[in-house]
């Protein structure tokens, strides 16, 4: 999907603060994931959430994000939980 958005309505924000934005508020609305809503942004997770911490927003930790990490975990450092 492509949107326009003239730059005069613009003024004064960045790319990189407009896509921050977005991606807080899709977060938020929990249609983008912690990791979906991060790598939109275009940042590292770590920092993601710590400007939600910032902005006061919780974060929601799901089981899909649970089942994520863990997967992330085993392909790290194996299976150790066996």
């Amino acid at each position: 999907m492509i949107i326009e958005i003239p730059d005069r309505l613009l003024q004064g924000v960045s790319e990189a603060d407009l896509k921050l934005k977005i991606a807080i508020s899709l977060f938020q609305d929990e249609i983008f994931t912690l990791a979906q809503a991060s790598r939109f942004a275009g940042m590292p997770r770590r920092d993601f959430q710590k400007e939600l911490g910032k902005r006061k927003i919780p974060v929601h930790y799901g089981i899909e994000e649970l089942d994520q990490d863990m997967k992330n975990l085993d392909e790290l450092f194996g299976d150790r939980r066996k």
